[in-house]
């Protein structure tokens, strides 16, 4: 729990300095899979300093890349308490090893599109967080990013910019999640 509490004052206090921070909704009582739109690295660092610190919550990251050198792998699990998921083959087995976390009251955060969109648009979601909380039993819950991508644009420098992070409603389907992400991710 103290780590998760330093993590949401950290990335809470990041993005003062860099602009702000602007939290619309609620996440449901109880552990949850959360789904967000992806175009920024800045995006986990958001959903981090919006979510409480009591949910301790996880992330997805991408085992090809977070996880190719043990200093990334240092850095995803201290900075945001990341896990290996794979983006191929083997990735919903990497995936379904959080219903551990999720049986412990934990909220995980999964980013459907399996990388970050160059230009914005939300990309086909995958199925495998879904398919996560249906196997959990939690709610599968929608959440738009919108600023991340002025904040740390894709191969860009930090700038200066105000973040939103819209929360919406729990859904039960990814076609669902999908729509809904894309409605709360519209500036």
């Amino acid at each position: 729990m103290i780590a998760a509490l330093l993590r949401t004052w950290f990335w809470r206090a990041a993005f003062r300095l860099a602009g702000g921070i602007e939290v619309e909704g609620r996440l449901p009582n109880g552990p949850c899979v959360i789904v967000a739109n992806h175009g920024s690295h800045a995006d986990t660092a958001a959903l981090l300093a919006a979510l409480p610190a009591r949910r301790r919550p996880v992330v997805a990251a991408a085992a090809d890349y977070w996880f190719a050198s043990r200093l990334r792998a240092v850095v995803c699990r201290t900075a945001v308490s990341g896990f290996p998921v794979r983006r191929a083959r083997g990735g919903f087995d990497d995936l379904a090893e959080a219903t551990a976390l999720l049986a412990r009251g934990r909220a995980v955060i999964v980013f459907p599109e399996g990388t970050r969109s160059r230009d914005g648009e939300v990309r086909p979601f995958r199925s495998g967080a879904a398919r996560l909380a249906s196997l959990a039993g939690v709610p599968l819950v929608p959440v738009g990013l919108c600023g991340t991508r002025e904040v740390l644009p894709v191969h860009g420098r930090l700038r200066r910019a105000r973040v939103r992070v819209r929360i919406g409603d729990p859904v039960t389907d990814i076609d669902t999640a999908q729509q809904a992400v894309r409605q709360l991710s519209l500036h």
